[in-house]
């Protein structure tokens, strides 16, 4: 396929990061689809913002688009493939899901004529060049990079497997998004065993970030979290699969699990990791 200007894009879904990632294609002169049928008034709002244009449903976008871009959470990567089965174009999987999930995602929309490309997002929403990289893997990844070109997304393509791309983002989210949760978790046990205070005075002295870090962990947990959870559960399948232990990002599963969902972090930090901390524990005074 000749990815010119002309090519249209259909975009499932424009959270925050779609959203972005449409508004970097939409920005290069391309038409860009969505499906507004199940989606909020805050979905909607995103979509006009980043330029694109409502298509009404998921199968509309299937049935007028060449490449279609799946950014949604990951326990939505096979509903959203499955929701343009018949779809002949392109089909760029771009969600935080182990490569054997890919790999059922990819029979799923080549059974129905599609040309799969794998695809991993690391950064936050593209908004300027240097900051996100989409990492692209399989036969035609090529013909997506070219999407991109002079966009604020730095789509690079990799050597390897067709599932390549997906094992980069589950590997580097290991880290980022499993860290994070550890480092709840360490701070939850001190809550516990009544030495927060002592844990703190100590990583004053020998590891003075960590207080700062803990309160941005308290922040990604409350309003991202309850999205890591099945990023989580994908990234300890990514482990087992290459015989490696999952233990780890099971329990960050279920740290985030048992974060509360808000919209945005209102409360002061220090009330918040409190308030957090207290529902780890589960203290019923502070929950």
């Amino acid at each position: 396929m000749d990815m010119v200007n002309a090519t249209v894009i259909g975009l499932l879904h424009p959270g925050e990061m779609g959203a972005a990632v449409g508004q970097c294609l939409a920005g290069a002169g391309y038409t860009v689809l969505w499906a507004s049928d199940g989606r909020g008034p805050e979905t909607a709002a995103r979509a006009r913002a980043a330029g694109l244009t409502d298509a009404g449903t998921a199968a509309e976008v299937a049935e007028r688009a060449d490449v279609i871009f799946a950014i949604c959470p990951p326990h939505a990567a096979l509903d959203t493939a499955w929701a343009v089965q018949g779809f002949g174009g392109f089909y760029v999987d771009a969600n935080a899901i182990s490569p054997a999930t890919a790999r059922e995602v990819a029979l799923m929309v080549e059974e129905g004529g599609a040309i799969y490309v794998d695809g991993g997002i690391i950064g936050l929403p593209p908004t300027r060049p240097g900051g996100t990289r989409l990492y692209l893997s399989g036969a035609q990844a090529h013909d997506v990079r070219g999407l991109f070109d002079g966009t604020a997304l730095d789509a690079r393509v990799i050597d390897g497997g067709p599932w390549s791309a997906s094992a980069v983002k589950m590997a580097y989210a290991a880290w980022t998004k499993g860290t994070t949760a550890l480092l709840l978790a360490a701070r939850a046990l001190a809550r516990a065993e009544g030495v927060e205070k002592a844990l703190l005075a100590e990583w004053a002295l020998s590891q003075p970030s960590l207080a700062d870090r803990s309160r941005a962990a308290t922040r990604a947990a409350t309003t991202k979290g309850w999205r890591w959870v099945a990023e989580m559960e994908e990234i300890a399948s990514s482990m087992v699969s290459v015989g490696l232990p999952d233990g780890f990002h099971q329990a960050a599963a279920e740290i985030y699990r048992r974060s509360p969902r808000e919209e945005s972090s209102a409360a002061p930090d220090d009330q918040a990791v409190d308030a957090l901390l207290g529902i780890l524990i589960g203290d019923p005074a502070r929950d």
